[in-house]
């Protein structure tokens, strides 16, 4: 042992080996095989809510055409899809009552609601996170092999 302590979460996040392996492993480094079978097509569960179910239709083909949803991301998934759903009911229970709630005796409140908006918040940015879905993560997680898109005002 080196003697350094590693604290988890720190650093960059590893490239998926598949990731590696279409860029050309531009490391050299000796490759782990992924031993996870990406998914090609999975239907939402069918306990999701509809709003939850919806947003599962939008991003699980795109995750699947990445290759990059395996069985074992399915959880992951289907947490984030229910926080989006959560999210969407506790901002409309917002947008209808407001910010701050009237209590017994006239006092004025902060809306539970929003402590449940920002929790889910944080529940998507953590779980889309691991998905790839944030502009950072997509970077991380996104196969090789696709063109490379000219800049628009370079020409200009």
């Amino acid at each position: 042992m080196s003697g350094k302590a590693t604290v988890p979460g720190r650093g960059r996040k590893p490239k998926p080996a598949a990731v590696k392996v279409a860029t050309g492993n531009p490391g050299k480094r000796k490759l782990v095989k992924d031993t996870l079978t990406p998914i090609t097509g999975v239907d939402p569960p069918p306990h999701l809510s509809a709003i939850a179910s919806t947003m599962w239709s939008s991003v699980a083909p795109t995750l699947c055409a990445q290759r990059v949803l395996c069985g074992t991301d399915l959880h992951n998934l289907e947490g984030f899809c229910t926080a989006y759903a959560n999210y969407r009911a506790a901002q409309q229970s917002i947008d209808t009552v407001g910010i701050l709630i009237f209590e017994d005796g006239g006092r004025m409140s902060k809306n539970p609601a929003c402590t449940v908006v920002n929790e889910a918040l944080k529940q998507m940015t953590m779980l889309g996170s691991l998905l790839g879905l944030d502009p950072a993560s997509r970077q991380r997680v996104m196969t090789g092999g696709q063109e490379e898109q000219k800049d628009p005002w370079a020409e200009l």
